[in-house]
């Protein structure tokens, strides 16, 4: 079979070749899947360069984390039932491949009614972003700030707050990238490139302030969610696009008594209790089929062209998740 492969870690579309490897064989437990679509995602390149959480073994390490696929063949101790289903899958490794394996308690089997460009992405970032929410003090009719609005996150959080009914300011950091979060239909969009836009952003919130901020950029930003946080506010960090150390006034941590702290998917997911993750799963199966969750694609590439769908996921600006088939 072809895969998307590399040997050493560095920038994707430098290291990731396609070439053929041999077809992996389910263990017991797992479940053998022809792959369909799968997503390129922020955390695959960053493993593809070294600089993740999980760093796979090398030579020879397939990228790719989450896949929706057909069940070709399952191991020992699962049921035969699965084969032929159309399932998606996530959290596992290797999924930029023509076959790859997975845990078959992790599969997730489809209902029609979601297509497979939206199935093939339906877990990862949309379990991520509701697993952070659910995490959060806010509830409905609290106000909710986030960073990076126009991000993959940022556009799944504007759908998953309006169907809790969590009131959101959306922040992005250009008046360009505001402009198209509204042209999708989302409300409350401010850009921080404009001098004024605290201003507007306590308008919007009131004098109680909000109840919690999420926050994927960092550096000076953060100090800025943290004034328009009310007491007891909370500040959550689940990435830092600008690489930046987090400043902010220990004034307004003290007399707020503001808690900051930090949100790892990777880590939440895997000690959620699993009648949790079944309810958080359920919920987003409901919403997708729906229409309710923005899991729009950028682009898809033949894996033959692993290296212009690498520079196609780089590319700012881009419509929606960029994916790979066979």
């Amino acid at each position: 079979m072809f895969a998307a492969i590399h040997d050493t870690f560095g920038e994707p579309a430098e290291v990731l070749t396609t070439r053929e490897t041999d077809k992996p064989a389910p263990a017991a437990g797992e479940a053998l899947l022809r792959m369909v679509l799968s997503p390129i995602h922020n955390h695959d390149l960053w493993t593809v360069r070294g600089n993740y959480g999980y760093k796979p073994e090398l030579p020879g390490a397939i990228g790719g984390s989450e896949a929706l696929g057909i069940v070709e063949a399952v191991g020992e101790g699962v049921d035969e039932a699965l084969i032929g289903k159309r399932v998606t899958a996530a959290g596992f490794h290797g999924a930029w491949a023509e076959y790859f394996t997975a845990p078959a308690a992790g599969l997730l089997p489809l209902p029609e009614v979601i297509s497979d460009e939206a199935g093939a992405q339906l877990i990862a970032m949309p379990f991520s972003a509701l697993s952070l929410l659910e995490t959060l003090k806010v509830g409905e009719g609290d106000w909710l700030i986030q960073t990076a609005a126009n991000g993959a996150v940022g556009k799944i959080m504007v759908g998953l707050a309006k169907a809790r009914g969590v009131k959101l300011l959306n922040l992005v950091r250009r008046e360009g990238a505001a402009e198209e979060l509204r042209e999708t239909g989302a409300e409350n969009v401010l850009s921080t490139d404009d001098a004024d836009w605290q201003s507007k952003a306590r308008e919007l919130i009131g004098k109680e302030g909000a109840v919690s901020a999420i926050d994927s950029v960092g550096g000076e930003l953060g100090g800025q969610l943290v004034e328009l946080l009310g007491k007891d506010g909370e500040l959550i960090v689940f990435g830092t696009a600008t690489g930046q150390p987090l400043t902010m006034s220990s004034g307004e941590l003290i007399m707020k008594h503001i808690t900051v702290k930090g949100f790892w998917g990777s880590r939440v997911s895997g000690e959620m209790p699993p009648e949790t993750r079944v309810r958080l799963i359920g919920e987003l199966v409901q919403l997708a089929a729906k229409g309710q969750l923005p899991l729009d694609t950028g682009g898809i590439y033949p894996l033959a062209e692993v290296t212009e769908a690498m520079n196609a996921a780089l590319t700012t600006g881009r419509g929606g998740k960029v994916m790979l088939r066979p």
